[in-house]
């Protein structure tokens, strides 16, 4: 018996919290209302730390939730998408359990969302902040918490296993509370990403940020004592911040996804301090640290509006610009873009009448780097760049660098930032103030003459003389043309083919490359130097002197070079020009500080798990912008380590990709009729198969598990079949939930058991024997990026694939 009473009493002790917690509800009960004109039109929660009703706002009125005891009055929620009312509007909690907000005429522009309102016995602000509608049992049949807008308070959690709302909206500006441009959510399959929406679509861009934990994730919790963390399926928690919270018994937080797409955590403190309560909340932390770097993928204005920049001010918080010549279009939300405070360029054939008016101005440090369309890698200097798109009616502004790069960007621009460390000078296209103003001089008024003959005749003499002017210049040009192609026809020196690429000589190549003596690489088909253009003021080039392509054609020769010579990525090595003089094939590309990833894999010197992480992410966007982006689609068909070149900050650059369109029919390294490296070769080029950008893929999958593992997928003198080919261990381990053994030697691999999965998961979906179930690369690039699920791959072996879908 004693005992009993004791566990009765342990029971009614662990119930004890609850009991109180239920006890201190201000219960709000049915059909009761308040009105914004009363004194004070809104309910507080029993500590008085929350209200709940109508937030006086701008001669208007928000429904809303705020922090209500501390000077600076916080709102954390919003009803009606945070439109605000005017004054007479209601808030009801109605007889039949519905909470609903009514216009002063009586019409209803709101109401909560719950499955079920019969159930409603009454509502109550809680001490937490959350606003809920409650059965008698005190089970919550509809709340705040359950339905966020841009906060989330302690004691909060997004659970995307329930059916409620488990994303943040940011507002449109600090004062403007309806719903803005950035996203916060945890997906379904774990992944928590933040991105924007091309309003007023509901169309989302690429994450500019993701936690990486697909399949994994499970809760966003702010819990009790100011942590905000990630619940793991593996088990264990993922801290959003490594910062250490300060109380809350002491201060009051919140996290909020604030209108320039910062999630932040702030914090006030709950009593003054001894000079008085704070003018504003402190902050924690934030993610992402920089979001005017943060990558937003190929479409949208991104953090700031286009046509502006993005720059951090002295709290490290964005802060967008318009650049010279253009306005804000909305002074109110710099967040909107700017516009042209200009009449534009417009089209004409007289390139002199399209400069007339245009100046280009001067942004250090700036760049647009999403908006190109035309780069020049020619050792161009910033004058030439200048000129160049002064003269293209189509440039908006143009990026030097260096002296040896020009891009021009077109309008709008977007996805602009500052950053002080760059060396990028942006030249923006403006209007000629100057110009403008006196544009009377370089354009007749529209007048009325009113029968005055004589000015009729001043006028028609005027035209006469210009039009005879412009007839004789015509002619000029048209013979000085005619000559001066005449002339360029016969030269032998260095031409230039398209906007990027030079053709260079035999002999400026073999004094650059000093009589081709300094081997940095050589394969079946080519040998590559290292020279120095010394036209080009000592710019280093690597020369590739290609021993068995195709001759007798040179103009198709220089046709596919021309085409591959179009391609502009980041990820892939510039091709800065060729020779094809004779029998003399050779192309000349940017020099990789760096080498080959093959020596940072299987040598002495290995790249740390993070450096690793971003080559993979750098080589999967080069493949998927060949593959899916260039004007005709190129098949790389030998990707491997030794291909993949390194800059100088380790960024993953392709080398090679378009060879095999210059290659010879019957040119291989393994058997006829095959291109690529024995290892990396897909199955389908042994089988007689139409071969496709799938068999990329496979490679990208075999050299993925040799990046993870810094070993080679075959090595045969292992002495242990069974970890002779790295792809067959690999699946084996993965089955066995063994993958610290790919990575026995690298603690920082095995730390990171998530993205380890992850990326072992992306191989072995690469590396499947019928292409049809290999992903395409944009689809790899997504699902290493944590944008979409990757599913749980089949064994390799092709005795499994009966019933194997594909996925994309």
């Amino acid at each position: 018996m004693a005992s009993f009473f004791h566990h009765l009493f342990c029971f009614l002790l662990l119930q004890l919290p609850l009991f109180i917690s239920a006890q201190t509800y201000n219960n709000i009960t049915l059909g009761t209302s308040i009105s914004n004109l009363q004194e004070n039109p809104y309910w507080t929660s029993p500590s008085g730390d929350f209200a709940f009703g109508f937030y006086p706002h701008q001669n208007l009125f928000l429904l809303a939730t705020w922090y209500s005891k501390i000077p600076v009055r916080t709102v954390v929620w919003t009803a009606n998408d945070g439109k605000p009312v005017e004054r007479g509007a209601k808030i009801e909690l109605t007889s039949n359990g519905v909470l609903s907000l009514t216009t002063s005429n009586g019409t209803e522009i709101w109401k909560d969302e719950a499955i079920d309102n019969s159930q409603v016995a009454y509502a109550a602000i809680l001490d937490t902040g959350n606003f809920v509608l409650s059965t008698a049992e005190s089970e919550f049949v509809w709340a705040t918490f359950e339905n966020p807008t841009d906060t989330i308070l302690p004691n909060q959690i997004l659970d995307f296993s329930k059916q409620t709302d488990t994303k943040l909206s940011s507002r449109v500006t600090e004062d403007d509370y309806t719903i803005g441009k950035f996203e916060l959510e945890l997906q379904s399959d774990g992944n928590l990403v933040f991105y924007t929406i091309a309003r007023p679509t509901q169309s989302r861009n690429e994450p500019y940020w993701a936690s990486n934990t697909v399949n994994n994730g499970t809760q966003l919790v702010f819990n009790q004592t100011g942590y905000i963390y990630l619940t793991l399926r593996s088990g264990g928690i993922r801290s959003l911040s490594s910062e250490r919270p300060v109380s809350t018994e002491e201060y009051y937080q919140r996290a909020t996804l604030d209108y320039d797409g910062v999630f932040r955590q702030y914090t006030y403190p709950k009593s003054s301090p001894r000079n008085g309560w704070p003018e504003s909340w402190s902050t924690s932390w934030s993610l992402p640290q920089d979001i005017c770097a943060s990558s937003f993928g190929g479409v949208g204005s991104g953090v700031c509006g286009f046509n502006s920049y993005c720059r951090r001010d002295v709290e490290q918080r964005p802060e967008c610009l318009c650049p010279p010549g253009y306005i804000f279009i909305d002074p109110g939300n710099t967040f909107k873009g700017c516009k042209p405070n200009f009449t534009q360029q417009v089209c004409e054939a007289d390139e002199s009448r399209i400069v007339d008016g245009f100046e280009m101005q001067e942004l250090s440090n700036t760049d647009w780097p999403f908006a190109d369309y035309e780069w020049f890698n020619n050792s161009v200097n910033q004058d030439w760049c200048e000129e160049t798109c002064l003269k293209d009616c189509f440039c908006a502004a143009a990026i030097s660098r260096g002296g040896s790069d020009c891009w021009l960007k077109k309008f709008p621009l977007s996805r602009g930032f500052m950053n002080p460390s760059s060396d990028r000078i942006a030249l923006i296209k403006v209007g000629n103030s100057s110009a403008e103003g006196n544009s009377s001089d370089r354009f007749p008024p529209t007048t009325v003459y009113n029968g005055n003959n004589e000015e009729k005749r001043n006028w028609i003499l005027l035209g006469s003389s210009l039009l005879a002017i412009s007839f004789a210049l015509n002619l000029s040009l048209l013979i000085y043309s005619a000559c001066y192609k005449k002339q360029t026809k016969t030269q032998t020196a260095t031409r230039s083919f398209g906007p990027n690429l030079r053709s260079f000589t035999y002999n400026e190549l073999d004094e650059a490359t000093d009589g081709f003596k300094e081997q940095l690489g050589m394969g079946a088909f080519s040998t590559v130097y290292k020279g120095v253009l010394k036209s080009d003021t000592g710019c280093l080039v690597a020369v590739k002197r290609l021993d068995k392509v195709v001759q007798g054609n040179d103009k198709e020769f220089q046709a596919e070079v021309s085409a591959i010579g179009k391609t502009n990525h980041k990820n892939l090595v510039q091709l800065l020009g060729f020779c094809n003089e004779e029998a003399h094939r050779l192309l000349v590309y940017e020099f990789m500080v760096n080498g080959s990833l093959e020596n940072f894999l299987f040598g002495s010197s290995k790249l740390d798990w993070k450096k690793r992480i971003q080559i993979v992410f750098g080589i999967a966007r080069g493949l998927a912008y060949l593959h899916e982006d260039c004007s005709s689609q190129i098949i790389h068909c030998d990707i491997k380590p030794q291909n993949i070149l390194l800059d100088e900050s380790y960024v993953a650059r392709i080398s090679d990709f378009g060879l095999a369109k210059l290659l010879k029919s019957d040119q291989t390294r393994t058997t006829t009729g095959i291109r690529g490296t024995r290892g990396y070769v897909a199955p389908e080029w042994f089988r007689n198969m139409p071969i496709t950008a799938k068999v990329d893929v496979y490679s990208f999958g075999i050299m993925l598990l040799e990046i993870i593992c810094c070993r080679k997928n075959v090595e045969a003198d292992v002495g242990d079949e069974d970890i002779e080919i790295l792809s067959d261990m690999a699946y084996e381990c993965y089955e066995q939930k063994a993958l610290y053994l790919l990575v026995a030697d690298d603690e920082e691999a095995k730390n990171d058991g998530k993205s380890l999965e992850s990326m072992i998961m992306v191989a072995l979906w690469c590396i499947q024997e019928d292409p049809i179930l290999r992903p395409t690369m944009k689809k790899v690039t997504q699902m290493l990026e944590g944008v979409v699920e990757v599913s749980i791959p089949p064994s390799p072996n092709p005795s499994s694939f009966s019933n194997i879908s594909p996925i994309g």
